[in-house]
């Protein structure tokens, strides 16, 4: 028995003091530069954020608490503040289509002063334009070209005059229009006169008439078109007014912005709209009391058109931009077009497209939580399509569902240049990659982040400088060299490994919390080990209700475990509960029973549907072992019942398979198994011990229960070998184990096993081929023999007809 023990110096790594001998306090070494324990993400992050080509973004994984989300974005912060500024990103009217704004690119902090200048303009244009007309100059030529026009039209009405009163004929100006009227002796001919006329002179004056009437409408139709070339004089004579006093002004824009082709082109465009629109500047001098001042935030929507919409400006980066956006739904995303309801109708315009995260990251870089990403319907697809074609449009979603398609605004795309990196777990990171096809190429570089890191001198020294960063950062008292031996002694058992520290700092600087608010509370002037121990209990009491109700029905005996005695068949085995983010061991009672027959091992828990994949493998391969073991020269005629007692939820997991075999040899043994130990472990068909998960917890959870009906010394829990390095137990177990109240056992093979839970030699095969026959193996080969002699009975007395087997046979 004690060649299996472990000693009490394997039970926990403890930091000792001479550990620590580079500080008497954290208060004496420098807070941590850096990011310690995640050397291969590190160097992930560093290629995929040197990597410029396209499709080389980035996905950060890692499970909660290891410090990913303030890891990239302090390192992408430092990358970000020392590369050159990103550039601003203005919309402007489009002249040739107004649906269709246009987007144009002007280096950083240069796209408010674009927008000034255009404002300046605007209020200069209202200014001179009008002014421009109020000169006598523009009064005379205009007068002149009406006075030519009017002088022209009289004079055809003179000619019409006389060649009338040469023909016989008055011409008269009346309301409805001019008429000729006949005359004679220098009368005009009244309607009966007329009729009283010879039908010849009728006829020439009705000819004379006609001529007249033609005259007439054809000096109309010249009058028309004088006026119509009168107002194209005008017109140009405007516009060339209008192009005297506004294109000195729009030319300083056009040598100011010479290198930016998009902006001339609007501008000369931008000159030709004014002249074209001169009525709406004629009367701003009157509307704005020929004030010269920048335009107002809501202009009136004549001239809206003349104003720059500045969609993204960098002028305050220190770099490229760093966005970080919380709320990853497609607006916040991809920006949007807003409308304003104006006499119940809704109306927008190029001075209402907002920006996205993604506009505001372009040129730098965008970090998103992959969960709130994936979340929204259409984040994800548009996401996918921005970086595949490099280009950020503005559309609102709602005009994709319309039943009609309606008249809205279709902004130019940006072009797209900006790093995105997502941040998630690994179980969205394989969804994606495996569901996706997008997916792997467009986020090439995989940043993953462990929950470990080596237990080395270096890294110790780091994790002191990381609780030293902590209490600077919150104002914290500091910790003294026994209170940061707790927090790595803490570090290892969240790392769940003697030799490793874990990387979930989050979890790790709770501690550091909850621990400097006792050392306060106590006026203590550092943090002791007594503060941290204290902040551990008193976290795992806010947690561990369901914990001490178990424990209170297994004293009672409601939930039944012997911790003393021997008995048949059954074995004590441990498993792990998940809480709330709080885990801990229990032990539970399983049984066997075996009995003559061929349906091999029949799992209970799988029958019932209770049992997971993995604990039925387990199940399926005790079978192997004990068909190798005992069925090399005759059949295995067995039938053996397996089950977890008092067990309603479930169970999955192989770690109680070897305590489900042991319980089978000692029901074919008929050798009792001892109840005051608990075993765990895994086996494979060759009958060796492997390790599991959740060992330390396994081993308190048992231990409480002990320690609640009485220690008595000879109580204990077995665990794989490989299991040992995994152990860190709390310092009431070491103090047991270390007077003898209470033990851990380690073992490698079945053989072992079975040895220690019921103080017989397993067995060897001799010489013979046998088994002793006072071995457990021996008398398990022996009740096997039974049951073949008995099956063979029951053969011959079916007519040497086998019986039929279990129908709910695994073996």
């Amino acid at each position: 028995m004690d060649k299996y023990k472990v000693p009490v110096g394997n039970l926990k790594r403890v930091c000792h003091s001479n550990e620590l001998d580079f500080c008497e306090t954290t208060a004496d070494i420098e807070p941590l530069d850096g990011f310690i324990g995640q050397d291969r993400a590190v160097r992930a992050m560093q290629f995929g954020l040197a990597m410029k080509a396209p499709g080389y973004n980035i996905f950060v994984v890692g499970p909660p608490g290891t410090g990913k989300s303030t890891y990239v974005q302090a390192i992408v912060s430092q990358v970000a503040a020392g590369a050159p500024r990103s550039g601003d990103w203005c919309y402007i009217y489009n002249f040739a289509d107004k649906d269709r704004p246009l987007a144009v690119s002007l280096p950083p902090g240069e796209g408010r002063g674009f927008k000034k200048d255009m404002e300046e303009l605007l209020s200069d244009l209202k200014v001179t334009i009008p002014k421009a007309f109020e000169g006598g100059d523009y009064e005379n030529k205009k007068d002149a070209i009406v006075q030519s026009v009017n002088q022209k039209m009289t004079n055809y009405f003179l000619d019409i005059e006389a060649e009338a009163q040469e023909a016989g004929f008055d011409m008269k100006r009346t309301p409805n229009g001019i008429i000729f009227v006949p005359i004679k002796d220098g009368k005009p001919l009244s309607p009966e006169d007329y009729e009283n006329l010879p039908a010849q002179d009728r006829r020439e004056l009705e000819e004379k008439g006609r001529r007249l009437h033609k005259k007439l409408d054809e000096a109309f139709h010249t009058g028309r078109a004088l006026e119509k070339k009168a107002s194209e004089e005008i017109a140009a004579l405007e516009k060339q007014i209008a192009v005297f006093a506004a294109g000195p002004l729009v030319q300083r824009l056009l040598e100011k912005y010479n290198d930016f082709p998009s902006i001339v082109d609007y501008l000369r465009m931008y000159l030709v709209d004014i002249t074209n629109n001169l009525e709406i500047f004629k009367g701003a001098a009157v509307a704005s009391g020929q004030a010269r001042s920048p335009m107002p935030v809501e202009e009136t929507d004549i001239f809206a058109r003349y104003n720059v919409n500045l969609f993204v400006n960098n002028e305050k980066n220190g770099g490229v931009p760093v966005v970080i956006e919380p709320s990853s739904n497609y607006y916040n995303l991809f920006g949007k077009i807003e409308y304003k309801s104006q006499m119940l109708a809704l109306s927008t315009d190029f001075l209402m497209i907002k920006p996205g995260a993604i506009h505001r990251a372009n040129g730098g870089y965008l970090i998103l939580q992959a969960k709130d990403v994936l979340s929204d319907p259409l984040a994800w697809d548009t996401l996918k399509k921005a970086l595949k074609y490099r280009q950020a449009a503005v559309e609102n979603i709602g005009e994709q569902y319309r039943l009609v398609p309606t008249v809205t605004l279709r902004p130019e795309p940006i072009s797209l240049d900006v790093k995105v990196i997502l941040i998630g777990s690994p179980q969205i990171y394989y969804l994606l990659y495996h569901l996706d096809e997008d997916f792997q190429k467009l986020f090439k570089v995989k940043v993953d982040f462990d929950t470990e890191m080596p237990r080395t001198p270096e890294n110790l020294r780091q994790y002191a400088s990381f609780v030293n960063s902590v209490c600077q950062r919150e104002g914290l008292k500091h910790f003294s060299r026994d209170g940061l031996a707790r927090i790595i002694e803490y570090g290892s058992r969240l790392a769940g490994r003697q030799g490793k520290l874990s990387t979930r700092f989050n979890e790790v600087i709770e501690i550091v919390y909850e621990a400097a608010a006792w050392a306060q509370l106590e006026s203590a002037a550092y943090v002791e080990s007594s503060h941290v121990e204290k902040a551990i209990r008193e976290k795992v009491y806010r947690s561990n209700r369901l914990e001490e109700r178990i424990q209170e029905f297994i004293t009672e005996g409601t939930i039944m475990i012997d911790t003393s005695g021997e008995v048949v068949g059954q074995v004590n085995g441990l498993y792990v509960i998940e809480s709330g983010g709080y885990s801990f061991g229990r032990p539970s009672r399983i049984t066997a029973t075996t009995y003559m027959g061929r349906g091999g091992v029949v799992n209970i828990e799988r029958e019932a549907r209770m049992s997971g994949n993995i604990h039925s493998k387990g199940v399926l391969t005790l079978a192997g072992y004990l068909g190798g073991k005992f069925a090399q020269e005759k059949p295995l005629g067995l039938t053996a019942q397996i089950t977890f007692e008092q067990l309603y939820d479930g169970v999955e997991g192989d770690s109680a398979s070897s305590a489900e075999l042991y319980a089978i040899l000692s029901s074919l043994s008929g050798i009792p198994v001892k109840q005051n130990l608990a075993v765990t472990g895994s086996v494979n068909q060759f009958g060796e011990i492997q390790p599991i998960g959740g060992a330390t917890e396994k081993i308190e959870g048992f231990f409480e229960v002990c320690k609640a009906k009485g220690l008595t010394g000879a109580q204990g829990v077995v665990i794989p070998v490989q299991n040992v390095d995994d152990l860190m137990l709390k310092d009431e177990i070491l103090e047991a184990v270390e007077k003898g109240q209470f033990q851990v056992y380690a073992v490698k093979s079945i053989e072992e096993g079975i040895e220690l839970l019921t103080g017989i030699p397993a067995g060897e095969v001799g010489e013979d081929g046998a088994y002793p026959e006072d071995s457990v193996f021996g008398r398990v080969d022996k009740k096997l023999r039974e049951f073949n002699e008995g099956l063979g009975k029951t053969d011959k007395g079916n007519g040497g007809k086998k019986a039929e087997s279990c129908t709910t046979c695994q073996g």
